[in-house]
């Protein structure tokens, strides 16, 4: 919980507010039963010693002051709720907004071990459970407690013996329930991290529906999900048998202890110690008291999903950042690329990449190819700065990527990959993503380059033309047309195709090679970096490096590779005879 303190911190002024209010609101509310025993000792019960002239007058003005009260409480509750939803959703807001951001400042490497659908269900989880215990604990802890504390006064003030009962009797509900809400806890948490796997699971199956229902395997998927539903249902039903539980006994308790109340206050009526008014205020007190305090049980169920919550969302804040250098350096323009000696491995696992020295200069364009799982990839992700090299040096324009502005230079580079990522939208918002501020003009000149003009000009909305989630309306040479003009809108110093065109059939796949060199003539200066099975797709390139488990062991244009007759050419004549 410390984390949601950390954050009331930040309001604790404006959060003063609603405390203050509702403070003034039950002190009002409380003055009510006080009127009535006026009402009741000085008129009511002295009814046949006065006169009409001297009751209605009396009764009248405290029936007046009894409205008085009853209104300024009202405007004081009204005024308490806006500002405690005010103060609840600024919370929310900044947790859920911190969290995202912590998010993502965390390495690339933590994702990759993630469902992208669980982190947003914890972040989401956890600003609902804090924003309704912040609720609750000012309309179900705090009014209480306040409560609580003028009527025990009043009531020693009325008789010691009441005051006592209050005193002693109270603390055993807070006793029934802090030792069963404490189960409830581990519950909360199991559910919490259940329902976090569920959300990405679920995310996962809506995304590859195609897939699903192409492979017929609803049923298959359904039922997963179901199982683990049903474990999440489980545990929601064990939490609900506690709650009962605790709701029994704490109903139980507070019947029990008002019942004792009562008849102390019955006896003590009886023996002239008590007038018939101190009793009726007294007895509508303890609705002020015992009502709130039955609520107990749900207001310990909030505190302890929002701890659960909470302790998932803080393991998510314990995670290091990616590190930053203190004083980064900033590049204008991108012109050169150089790898010296660099090696990499995960976690410590064999090496992925072995010994590799490259240089890209400007303008120039360069491919990787090589069989699956030679480290291709991997060396792209090191170049953009997502993985560290455990060894060797990697510089950009001669400033070694360990103190290089990540965040300034990324902007200059556009990115193409194999599984095209576009958003659910219009083909307009999908260009926009890399650059908000482009206009019309720039938008269609960039689908103009990238040889997706048509996909504007058959439909009848233009830039405005939706194309379904992750592009599903297009086709898949259609996609990665409109993925190579958002990268080219930006205007990039350097692009990278990732296996941009592995998932396309063969005529696709040649258009799509013939626009990426088109663009090369519109764009003379524009430093290209390809990654490729086919090496077709790549022939056209300045210089191929061929890779083998993490190592280049060729390289050279396409003519000096083939004359060179190892790899590289082993595979050309594989794939020309395929």
């Amino acid at each position: 919980m410390k984390l949601l303190f950390s954050y009331l911190k930040h309001y604790k002024k404006i959060l003063f507010l609603p405390l203050a209010l509702a403070t003034i609101n039950q002190f009002f509310a409380l003055m009510d039963p006080q009127i009535m025993r006026l009402i009741v000792d000085r008129y009511v019960m002295k009814a046949d010693t006065l006169t009409t002239a001297q009751f209605l007058p009396g009764v009248l003005i405290l029936v007046g002051l009894s409205i008085l009260v009853a209104f300024i409480s009202r405007v004081a509750k009204n005024f308490q709720d806006y500002y405690v939803s005010a103060v609840v959703q600024r919370i929310g807001a900044r947790l859920y907004g911190d969290s995202v951001a912590h998010a993502f400042s965390l390495p690339y490497g933590v994702f990759e071990d993630q469902r992208s659908g669980e982190l947003l269900q914890k972040f989401q989880k956890a600003r609902t459970d804090c924003q309704s215990l912040i609720t609750s604990f000012i309309s179900t802890v705090f009014l209480p407690l306040i409560t609580i504390v003028i009527v025990v006064v009043y009531a020693f003030f009325v008789h010691w013996m009441v005051g006592v009962a209050y005193v002693l009797l109270i603390p055993a509900v807070g006793f029934v329930t802090f030792f069963i809400s404490r189960k409830i806890k581990e519950m909360q948490r199991e559910i919490v991290l259940q329902s976090a796997d569920l959300a990405g699971s679920t995310t996962e199956t809506l995304r590859n529906v195609e897939l699903v229902k192409s492979l017929g395997l609803e049923s298959q998927e359904v039922a997963r999900l179901n199982d683990v539903n049903e474990d999440i249902l489980d545990l929601e039903m064990k939490k609900i048998k506690m709650i009962r539980k605790l709701s029994f006994l704490q109903g139980t308790s507070i019947h029990a202890i008002r019942t004792i109340v009562l008849l102390l206050m019955y006896w003590l009526i009886f023996i002239h110690d008590m007038s018939v008014g101190q009793y009726l205020t007294l007895f509508l007190y303890s609705f002020f008291v015992f009502n709130p305090l039955g609520e107990l049980a749900t207001v310990s169920t909030q505190y302890q999903e929002a701890r659960a919550s909470l302790e998932t969302v803080q393991h998510v804040f314990n995670l290091q950042p990616a590190s930053v250098p203190e004083n980064p350096k900033k590049i204008s323009t991108l012109s050169s690329i150089v790898f010296q000696h660099v090696s990499f491995m995960y976690n410590g696992d064999s090496e992925i990449i072995s010994d590799i020295s490259f240089s890209i200069p400007a303008g120039n364009s360069i491919a990787f190819v090589g069989l699956s799982g030679s480290g291709k990839s991997t060396l792209l992700k090191l170049l953009l700065g997502l993985y560290q090299a455990q060894q060797g040096s990697i510089s950009i324009n001669g400033i070694d990527a360990k103190i290089l502005d990540f965040d300034q230079s990324r902007k200059k580079i556009g990115y193409v990959s194999q599984e095209t990522q576009l958003f659910a939208g219009t083909i307009r918002e999908n260009l926009l993503f890399v650059n908000p501020d482009a206009t019309d003009a720039q938008c269609l000149q960039s689908l103009e380059h990238a040889s997706a003009r048509s996909l504007v000009e058959r439909a009848g909305k233009g830039l405005d033309t939706k194309i379904g989630e992750g592009g599903i309306k297009l086709s898949g040479g259609e996609r990665q047309r409109l993925a190579i003009a958002r990268a080219l809108l930006r205007n990039p110093d350097l692009i990278i195709f990732d296996e941009a065109t592995s998932s396309l059939d063969s005529l696709t796949e040649k258009a799509i090679t013939e626009t990426i060199q088109q663009i090369k003539v519109v764009r003379p200066n524009l430093t290209m970096i390809l990654v490729a099975h086919r090496l077709s797709t790549i022939a056209h390139v300045d210089t191929i490096y061929v890779l083998e488990k993490g190592k280049i062991i060729e390289s050279g244009n396409h003519q000096q590779l083939l004359e060179q007759d190892g790899l590289y050419s082993a595979l050309w004549r594989e794939q020309s005879a395929a």
